[in-house]
């Protein structure tokens, strides 16, 4: 028969007990003990931005395919994109020295989120990127619209023309340009200044607000969009393009 000392010094490899004695045996570590990402205010202040950078993500994945799913409406989806999308853009600027991107940031934390991605890169709603509604209830407004994507268009060409390069100062001009475009009816589906405008959205958007384009991205946004706002005329006016024209 065992001895009541001999008994009392055996413990079951199984129990808590085992497990607290082996380890405390070989480091400080206690299970019992919150393990802790962060040794100081400034690492907590990164896993706490990193964290909001998730969510964001996560909730625009959400806001996009209940858009698609028409679960919301477009009135409903629009400031709330237009919000995650500032908030992404600021998260992002607190975290400049951690995440050099989305795509890597998604890779490392195994977070898909693919309707998302696009949104953050183009960087407006869906409802200013393509025509939401019906355009016959617009017909009284369509000269408003027209003359929105005229005053844009004039903005943006004059902004350039003044060495204005930051991306903050475009891209809210190139937002109000596609948005205003989408509002006019009688454009065709197959609009290049449209593409082109989405094209340069996108590029700004890869940018941190106060990076500039370069001068010869200035060069050709205005071409881009000299050529975009004479097409535009050119359409509203019934006239043919000149492709049309020599065929």
């Amino acid at each position: 028969m065992q001895s009541s000392s001999s008994f009392a010094n055996y413990i079951s490899p199984y129990s808590p007990d085992h497990y607290s004695t082996t380890v405390g045996a070989h480091s400080s570590i206690s299970l019992d003990e919150e393990v802790k990402l962060f040794t100081n205010n400034k690492n907590r202040e990164k896993y706490d931005n990193m964290a909001d950078l998730f969510s964001i993500i996560v909730l625009m994945e959400h806001l996009e395919k209940a858009f698609i799913r028409d679960s919301i409406t477009a009135d409903e989806y629009t400031p709330q994109c237009s919000n995650l999308i500032a908030k992404y853009k600021t998260a992002l600027n607190f975290l400049s020295d951690t995440v050099t991107d989305l795509e890597s940031f998604m890779a490392k934390y195994k977070l898909s989120c693919p309707a998302a991605v696009i949104r953050f890169k183009i960087g407006v709603p869906a409802t200013y990127e393509h025509a939401i509604g019906d355009p016959s209830k617009d017909t009284g407004k369509s000269a408003k619209y027209v003359a929105e994507v005229v005053q844009h268009f004039i903005t943006l060409m004059d902004t350039l023309k003044l060495n204005i390069y930051a991306a903050d100062s475009l891209h809210p001009i190139l937002a109000d340009l596609i948005q205003s475009l989408n509002n006019v009816s009688t454009l065709p589906a197959d609009f290049d200044g449209k593409a082109k405008v989405k094209s340069w959205l996108i590029t700004l958007n890869g940018m941190k607000a106060s990076d500039e384009i370069s001068e010869e991205q200035a060069r050709q946004m205005l071409f881009d969009m000299e050529r975009a706002h004479t097409e535009f005329y050119r359409i509203l006016s019934g006239e043919s393009s000149p492709k049309e024209s020599g065929a």
